[in-house]
């Protein structure tokens, strides 16, 4: 059993280049994020208060904070290159656990917190895939001064970490969901307890033409200020078919 390949799935995800020929032909979407520019600082967090991106045939909200004195904050959906597997630390939000974007490619997208990815045209996903943050899979694997370590001491503390995604149909109503485990401490025996150090590929296409997908996280860890794992992954290839 290839413990790191055992994320749960479910559902979700969509879109990048169209490609067509004649009006008879399937249009399909695929988003890689290649196309998106990243300047020397090798990320988008939103800095630039756009509110977001369009990519393929999808939008990306983003919501950006700058508090003054140094401080900021982002949540919803970014890209980066980062692949740092070893830093931990919120210094380091930017990379991917995999050590780079599927494939090898060389950019990603990143999930902080959660947000709505909306589609211009109704879209049916065939598949995207998802993966830990450096960020969040250290601080799971270590603990860090507002996370614990899972497993606890004895490693033996159930312990788990998901990304949920939420479909929605071109009437707005809620299809389906779909969670992935991004880490899980849940199993009998503890060698079977893993953090997911690679792309997991999610196929979504049985939930049909899609208006919008919405991210979101869930963690054993949590406190009464809510979920305590830091709340970041990395997405990435997603493709779908466009309605006709």
């Amino acid at each position: 059993m290839n413990k790191f390949n055992s994320a749960a799935i479910v559902f979700a995800v969509f879109t990048i280049i169209l490609i067509s020929c004649s009006e008879e032909e399937e249009k399909i979407d695929f988003i890689t994020f290649e196309d998106l520019f990243l300047d020397e600082t090798g990320y988008w967090n939103g800095s630039d208060g756009s509110g977001g991106f369009y990519t393929g045939n999808a939008f990306f909200p983003n919501s950006y904070t700058d508090w003054g004195g140094g401080i900021i904050s982002w949540a919803g959906f970014g890209y980066s290159n980062h692949t740092d597997k070893l830093t931990p630390g919120y210094e380091n939000q930017y990379s991917c656990y995999a050590g780079s974007g599927t494939n090898n490619s060389q950019v990603f997208g990143i999930i902080s917190v959660g947000d709505t990815m909306v589609f211009n045209v109704p879209e049916k996903i065939e598949y995207l895939y998802v993966a830990n943050s450096t960020y969040a899979a250290l601080s799971m694997k270590y603990g860090d001064q507002f996370a614990k370590k899972f497993g606890g001491d004895d490693g033996n503390d159930p312990d788990y970490f998901h990304l949920i995604l939420s479909a929605f149909d071109e009437e707005d109503f809620m299809v389906g969901r779909a969670t992935i485990g991004l880490a899980d401490y849940t199993f009998p025996e503890n060698d079977q307890d893993y953090i997911s150090n690679t792309w997991t590929k999610i196929p979504l296409e049985d939930f049909g033409y899609l208006k919008k997908i919405a991210f979101s996280f869930g963690s054993s860890d949590t406190s009464e200020y809510g979920i305590n794992t830091p709340m970041y992954a990395c997405i990435d290839n997603i493709k779908g078919v466009l309605k006709k």
